[in-house]
């Protein structure tokens, strides 16, 4: 189980591209870019590498000056303060940056080639859209009549149905 936010990313990564951390960093630094979603999931784990590693450090520091027994001197509470304030920073950058990686690992799987758009009608048939409720049409009615359908009916065949239906997120 990953245990730091780089561990994380790298276990994120390399689920959502299916291969090893050490091959998809060849892949992300090729020009020009064949899959620029890993270019950018790339260049944020390797600043996330960077924040995880002020991360270790600032801990080791506040570690060390408030260590079991230690008595700090009046000089040391400033440092053991400042410390702190950068341990969070580099604890936000951190969490930021895995974020960002989400969002990308995200919208790679958004953008799967196997999910295909609705095809664009250029022939000038109405589409007709349809709330969530209105949905379940019967084969045998059809869409609600408006008066106009009578007149329609006879230019489209009758295999012609609705082809997008809007449903509230």
């Amino acid at each position: 189980m990953p245990t730091t936010m780089l561990d994380q990313a790298t276990a994120m990564i390399e689920n959502a591209w299916g291969q090893p951390i050490e091959a998809l960093e060849v892949l992300g630094v090729r020009r020009p870019s064949e899959d620029p979603l890993l270019r950018c999931a790339m260049h944020t784990r390797a600043a996330l590498a960077i924040t995880d590693s002020a991360v270790t450090v600032h801990q080791d520091r506040l570690h060390a000056l408030s260590r079991h027994g230690y008595v700090p001197d009046f000089y040391d509470l400033d440092r053991i303060t400042e410390t702190a304030v950068k341990l969070r920073v580099a604890h936000a950058e951190s969490r930021a940056y895995l974020q960002a990686i989400r969002r990308v690992v995200g919208a790679r799987e958004a953008a799967a080639p196997g999910v295909e758009a609705p095809a664009v009608r250029l022939d000038g048939t109405p589409v007709l859209l349809l709330p969530a409720d209105g949905c379940r049409l019967n084969q045998e009615t059809g869409p609600p009549d408006s008066g106009a359908s009578k007149d329609r009916a006879r230019h489209q065949p009758d295999s012609v149905q609705p082809l997008i239906c809007i449903k509230p997120f």
